[in-house]
């Protein structure tokens, strides 16, 4: 049970520690050049986690041996980086935080864990764009692996695994007993020149990847699983970012598989950074009772500038979902999904200008979103419920959306209509089944839809 002393434990390792612990590296390694525990790799120096302290045994909390070794390698970075190397083993460990010009390598069969104690999990400041945390208003509780203001970043191994045993968090949340608002596995603030690969990621306590304000982020190979039933799990969360791809990985979980955001509110509409010029290829997703991939509904900030192609969803509750609400603000535009496979979607395409969730009581109803340029195209999908549900807000229709060459085979026992459509505009061409008579043929006046015609342009290598 997460008790109301939950905060910062000790997150800070004393000046007498550390000079101790930079005394004694540098006495046994001089200079620090490869050290033969670490394998060789892209960095010109390596320590490995064990040097440290660290025991690989499932049951010592190894939070400071994290912390110590990250302060160590610091002192390489003007010396073109290091690797922190972490050996076979299941390593228990607290929230920590990395350094710019570092390596974070986990060898096949390592297992970092997230250890259950909720004092290991410091706690900070919400998010200048969302105002409060997200599960509950004020501060929330840091990611497990953190990065401040960064450059120059990798987390990844040879598919080592990071498992951030997120029921207990699940079942404080079910049960009212959160104090603050859950944490992520990974998150970076302010940070460039991020890549993600080669791992997996089990079990979030809430997010699995969170890069927000950031730019220059690759994820790849990675797979991303939590409990099908856990509480608003979200897979990767690209926030106020640019410059981002997303490739070539399997994600499920409860909630969104891959969810894009940019603020909340007049939090969003004040901290005014986009997310944009995102790339999401060859991906396999499921959300049980989310979206495998979702825009908003935090979206305050704007989203656009969006590729994603080659995806395949299965078993979700929805496939593609445009979220936001009166109060977000904001944009959605300039959005090209296509090539899509899905199977088992209860909804494949939804749109609603109705997720009514609200960080508090001050955000202002005439802050409308405009939600414009949207094209969907080169979609099949087998077992589905409903085609589309398209709901947009009164006096402020969604305009542009545009569907080209889909093919949806409705199962059995689903109702006979397979669209619903209100408040938008749009067209349409190849569709099946017959989509609303909102969503016209194309006429002299298609050229509005976004790359409609010219998809090929978009294709992602």
């Amino acid at each position: 049970m997460c008790a109301n002393s939950c905060g910062v434990h000790g997150n800070g390792v004393s000046q007498v520690i550390l000079a101790l612990v930079l005394t004694l590296f540098d006495s046994v390694h001089g200079d620090g050049r490869h050290w033969e525990q670490a394998p060789l790799g892209s960095r010109p120096h390596s320590v490995t986690i064990t040097e440290f302290g660290a025991v690989g045994d499932g049951k010592t909390l190894n939070t400071l041996p994290f912390q110590n070794a990250v302060f160590y390698v610091r002192s390489f970075a003007d010396k073109g980086g290091a690797q922190l190397y972490v050996p076979k083993g299941r390593w228990l460990t607290g929230s920590f935080n990395l350094t710019s010009h570092l390596t974070l390598f986990l060898e096949e069969e390592a297992v970092i864990i997230a250890t259950k104690d909720s004092s290991q999990w410091p706690i900070a400041e919400p998010l200048p764009s969302y105002g409060q945390g997200l599960d509950l208003p004020g501060p929330r509780h840091r990611s497990l692996i953190n990065g401040y203001n960064l450059s120059d970043v990798v987390i990844t191994g040879n598919n080592g695994v990071i498992d951030g045993q997120g029921s207990i968090w699940w079942d404080w949340f079910h049960s009212h007993e959160l104090n603050h608002s859950r944490p992520h596995l990974v998150e970076f603030l302010h940070s460039e020149e991020i890549v993600i690969s080669n791992l997996t990621f089990l079990d979030s306590p809430a997010w699995s990847i969170h890069p927000v304000y950031c730019s220059n982020v690759k994820v790849h190979n990675v797979t991303i699983k939590t409990s099908l039933d856990a509480p608003l799990t979200d897979g990767i969360v690209p926030d106020s970012c640019s410059n981002m791809s997303i490739e070539d990985s399997n994600i499920s979980v409860s909630h969104d598989a891959i969810s894009l955001k940019s603020g909340w509110d007049k939090y969003g509409i004040s901290f005014g950074r986009p997310v944009s010029d995102i790339h999401i290829s060859r991906v396999d997703l499921q959300a049980s009772s989310g979206a495998a991939l979702a825009f908003g509904s935090e979206m305050s900030g704007g989203i656009s500038d969006i590729h994603a192609n080659h995806i395949r969803i299965r078993s979700s509750s929805k496939g593609i979902s445009f979220r936001t609400s009166p109060g977000r603000g904001g944009y959605i535009e300039e959005v090209v999904v296509a090539d899509v496979e899905m199977n088992g979607v209860h909804v494949a395409i939804e749109f609603t200008g109705n997720w009514s969730s609200h960080p508090d009581d001050h955000f202002d109803p005439s802050d409308l979103p405009v939600i414009d340029q949207i094209t969907l195209k080169n979609m099949e999908g087998t077992n589905i419920s409903f085609a589309g549900v398209l709901s947009g807000i009164d006096g402020d229709p969604f305009t542009a959306i545009c569907l080209s060459n889909l093919n949806f085979s409705i199962a059995n026992l689903a109702p006979s209509t397979s669209w619903f459509c209100s408040d938008i505009s749009g067209y349409s061409e190849s569709v099946f089944p017959e989509p609303c008579s909102q969503l016209h043929k194309p006429s002299t006046n298609s050229s509005i839809c976004f790359s409609l015609s010219s998809y090929s342009a978009l294709a992602v290598a």
